[in-house]
């Protein structure tokens, strides 16, 4: 248990709740970690998020919050849409420097642009790339609902990144654990 999590255990807070053990504690829950493209070639912008969510399968629609001061905002609006990246455990590097300024862009970072014109990372574990549908406010924060036009999954066999207390690492699974055989209901399919 990380020094984070020890130091949460038998807190118990009423309103006002204070932002950073709000954040801590919300830290405690599991997520994946993506991207977020959008722009145009050329002015293609990115950041990190954790903060991603399927909503609806009909029609496909997905979400994710976005800090009101984020420098994705203006692009995001100029392109009307954008690309969910899912990061695999080997891009931890990658994930810190989007959830940084990025002065250089994309400038070293494998990407191309799907069919719609929107960036996607070339070696991302899995990408969506949705129309943006609506923008809730949601305190400092705001939703972004897009929906899914394209997908892929580029590269099979990957570990997911993840982020937990605090940190980030690749979710260590067990070998083939995701693979077709290993689904559940099929023969061989081991028990967990």
């Amino acid at each position: 248990m990380s020094a984070a999590a020890r130091s949460l255990i038998h807190t118990h807070e009423q309103q006002p709740i204070e932002p950073l053990t709000l954040r801590r504690v919300c830290g405690l829950f599991t997520t994946g970690v993506t991207v977020i493209t959008t722009g145009p070639q050329g002015r293609a912008e990115g950041t990190t998020v954790n903060s991603f969510t399927s909503v609806s399968l009909e029609p496909p629609l997905v979400l994710f919050c976005l800090h009101k001061q984020s420098r994705l905002h203006a692009v995001l609006e100029e392109t009307g849409g954008f690309t969910v990246n899912f990061l695999s455990g080997r891009q931890e590097k990658l994930a810190r420097s989007f959830a940084g300024r990025r002065p250089q862009g994309f400038t070293g970072v494998p990407h191309h642009f799907s069919d719609g014109g929107l960036p996607v990372l070339t070696e991302a574990l899995a990408y969506l790339t949705c129309t943006t549908v609506d923008i809730h406010a949601g305190g400092d924060h705001e939703i972004v609902v897009g929906e899914v036009v394209e997908l892929g999954v580029p590269d099979h066999g990957q570990e997911p990144l993840i982020f937990f207390d605090g940190a980030l690492g690749a979710l260590e699974s067990g070998a083939g654990r995701f693979n077709q055989a290993d689904a559940p209901g099929t023969p061989g399919r081991r028990a967990s």
